[in-house]
């Protein structure tokens, strides 16, 4: 007799759980639709979020990180050292990186968060594991663009690690990555420039679709009208140093969110992480409070 087939296969990698049938039956029972009928569920069923943030280097995104509840950092690159916070060596292949995430999921511990700092960095891993694989000195000497295919297979099982640290850890996962100017080809309009994480354009599809929240953080700046004379004006972009998080795609950025949030939120992750809560933190104030005192490094 042959073995049943999954009904589905869970994670990536080396983190791959089959389901099958049996594993849905109610006390033993053989699987019915009418059995079927009784496990519908309604309403919300809230998970640990999974979270991108980008933005220009310094403006606080690890601190963000950092501010979530009981957070280990995987870094990639060497940006830590002014921040409290615990975190593993720094990673100088995809294997330390892999085996960092196979210690969270097997191991005893307490943390609640992982943070993978940063995306871009991690991204130099996992084209240097390409090359290694393909025998070559860079990932563009590969025919065809074929390496930046490659290398998503391997995104894939990092992406996969963390779902399961997610699924069976319950464990919150904030990446963070660095911000880069594109020239986005609207279809609709002209083309025009917007700012979007600094990764392959593959990488960076497939994470901002896996993620929950593609969160962008940047400055708030105003346009001030200023008079030169002779019916001449122009406009000039103005910052307090206000540091705030984009929640809601435009074209001057990329973004998006599950969970209705306001287009503008400070860089904090307490704020975030109250609105995931299903809580309003702006409920006794009449506006939100700023967050240039208290965003730090990266």
């Amino acid at each position: 007799m042959t073995d049943p087939l999954p009904l589905v296969r869970l994670g990536q990698g080396d983190f791959v759980r089959d389901i099958f049938p049996h594993d849905l039956e109610p006390k033993g029972e053989p699987m019915t639709a009418t059995s079927m009928m009784t496990q519908i569920t309604k309403g919300r069923k809230p998970k640990p979020r999974r979270v991108m943030l980008y933005g220009t280097h310094g403006i606080g995104k690890s601190t963000f990180g950092a501010m979530a509840e009981s957070p280990i950092f995987i870094p990639t690159e060497d940006g830590l050292g002014d921040i409290e916070c615990e975190s593993f060596p720094l990673a100088r292949s995809l294997g330390e990186v892999m085996a960092a995430l196979e210690s969270l999921y097997s191991g005893d511990h307490d943390y609640r968060t992982v943070v993978i700092d940063s995306l871009d960095w991690l991204e130099r891993l996992i084209w240097a594991e390409v090359c290694a694989d393909e025998n070559v000195e860079n990932i563009e000497k590969i025919g065809y663009a074929k390496g930046f295919s490659f290398a998503i297979d391997k995104w894939r099982a990092v992406l996969g690690a963390l779902d399961a640290l997610r699924s069976d850890r319950g464990m919150t996962v904030v990446l963070i990555a660095h911000a880069k100017i594109e020239k986005f080809e609207n279809p609709e309009t002209v083309p025009y420039d917007r700012y979007s994480p600094r990764l392959h354009k593959l990488a960076s599809a497939l994470v901002q679709e896996w993620a929950d929240e593609v969160l962008f953080a940047t400055y708030k700046v105003h346009t001030v009208k200023v008079d030169e004379g002779f019916n001449k004006a122009k406009h000039n972009g103005v910052s307090t140093g206000e540091r705030i998080i984009r929640t809601v795609e435009r074209p001057a950025h990329v973004a998006k969110n599950r969970l209705g949030l306001p287009e503008e939120i400070p860089l904090d992750y307490r704020v975030y992480g109250a609105f995931a809560r299903g809580e309003n933190p702006f409920a006794e104030s009449s506006a939100p409070a700023t967050t240039s005192d208290t965003a730090g490094t990266n």
